[in-house]
């Protein structure tokens, strides 16, 4: 018979070894549970291995540059970067778990919490603003030096096309989110209503140029670099940038599930970190070159990183005769860039509510208090030193010199545009 390799254990190693184990369970008895079966409690984060949703466009690059310049890999996580086709499949693969975070338009997971806009409800928060500004409205070359930055000019345009029976047609790149509002903020302030005068339809943001090319619309809105590529290919122009119409506005957010991040809470802080360091990195304009280089490439963004620099270092072509230097190009950092305001949601839920997406009077200070997460990212932002980022209620000015007061009465705000579609 072949050796017992078993070692014999004697009655008095069998008791000490008892009397130890007895030892440790009760030290550990009194530790919170995540420290349970460990020595210490982890600051790791719960899930390492991450997959992050992006749509091509130039506010993608945080999330990028997080994975590009290992940032992400720093705070003990491997994220793979997924370009989506379009929006809904960006919330669609972050409802479903494909993706654990993503890049989306600020107001989706509003409107994916409240189930709106078919959307299927499913609770999101916003940890994260990722920038300001950089989006635009481009309209048909024809229009250049007939329409300039006051929608006004578009009107006769509008109503001559409605009395043949043929609408203008304007794209935006989803219901909800940023670029819809801008549209139809800036269609408003001109006398036109979005609903009724127009064509308003869904465009995903790499197919704009293209679908413009080929006559299939008269002016759309998106982020860049896709209103500079139709400068530079000669179809379009812009009209206006969403910083003319709200200087230094929130755009793209990274957003999680509700349920991912009630489970995964160091997972998220440890993204929250990496953003940060990725996103002072891009505020500094001596890497916005790089920036470009890296970003451009076909599995972010596909467009010349010549086509993307300019608007990025504030040379601002309008391409009909306009060009000046940009006082508030795209920035990712500074000027309390970050912080998920509940004063942003408010505003959102003001113009879902304009526009007859939301019947009746909604929760704006629970929804806000639910999507915008403030907490978690003061929380996460403390563990690496940084205290300067904080709250702001104060309100703002539009373009077309209505001001909005998150501590005021929004709902009057919300009916009181003479432009809307309110639904009592």
């Amino acid at each position: 018979m072949p050796e017992s390799r078993t070692t014999p254990v004697s009655r008095r190693s069998f008791l000490q070894g008892t009397v130890k184990g007895t030892a440790l369970t009760a030290l550990f008895a009194g530790l919170p549970k995540a420290w349970l079966g460990t020595a210490y409690a982890s600051d790791a984060p719960e899930t390492a291995k991450l997959r992050c949703g992006i749509i091509a466009l130039t506010d993608n690059s945080p999330l990028v540059i997080a994975a590009e310049k290992g940032f992400f890999k720093k705070y003990g996580m491997e994220v793979t970067i997924a370009k989506g086709a379009n929006w809904a499949a960006i919330r669609d693969s972050l409802s479903s778990g494909d993706n654990q975070l993503t890049h989306m338009l600020l107001g989706m997971p509003i409107a994916s919490t409240m189930g709106l806009l078919g959307s299927p409800k499913k609770p999101m928060i916003i940890p994260w603003l990722l920038n300001r500004n950089g989006q635009a409205i481009t309209l048909k070359q024809e229009w250049k030096g007939k329409v300039g930055a006051d929608p006004k000019a578009l009107k006769p345009f509008v109503e001559s096309a409605k009395k043949l029976g043929e609408p203008l047609t304007f794209a935006m790149t989803f219901p909800p989110g940023t670029h819809a509002m801008w549209m139809r903020y800036y269609l408003a302030a001109g006398g036109i209503n979005p609903d009724k005068d127009v064509s308003l339809i869904t465009v995903p943001p790499p197919q704009m140029v293209a679908n413009m090319k080929i006559g299939k619309m008269d002016g759309f809105c998106v982020g860049e670099p896709w209103n500079a590529r139709a400068i530079a290919d000669k179809i379009g122009f812009t009209s206006v940038t969403t910083q003319d119409i709200w200087k230094d506005h929130p755009e793209k957010v990274c957003a999680f599930t509700a349920e991912f991040a009630d489970k995964n809470p160091k997972t998220v802080k440890a993204v929250l970190k990496a953003l940060h360091e990725a996103s002072v990195w891009l505020d500094d304009m001596n890497n916005r070159p790089e920036q470009c280089e890296i970003v451009s490439k076909p599995n972010y963004i596909n467009c010349d990183k010549e086509v993307i620099l300019g608007r990025l270092l504030g040379k601002l072509d309008y391409g009909d005769g306009r060009a000046i230097t940009d006082e508030f190009p795209m920035h990712f950092s500074k000027r309390n860039c970050n912080y998920p305001q509940p004063a942003y949601a408010k505003w959102w839920l003001t113009q879902f509510r304009r526009w007859g997406m939301v019947t009746g009077k909604p929760d704006y200070e629970g929804v806000a208090s639910k999507v915008m997460r403030g907490d978690i990212y003061t929380e996460a932002m403390k563990e690496i030193g940084v205290t300067d980022r904080a709250q702001d209620d104060s309100g703002w000015e539009m373009f077309d010199g209505v001001k909005f007061d998150p501590k005021g009465d929004l709902e009057a705000y919300a009916k009181g545009f003479a432009v809307n579609s309110a639904k009592s």
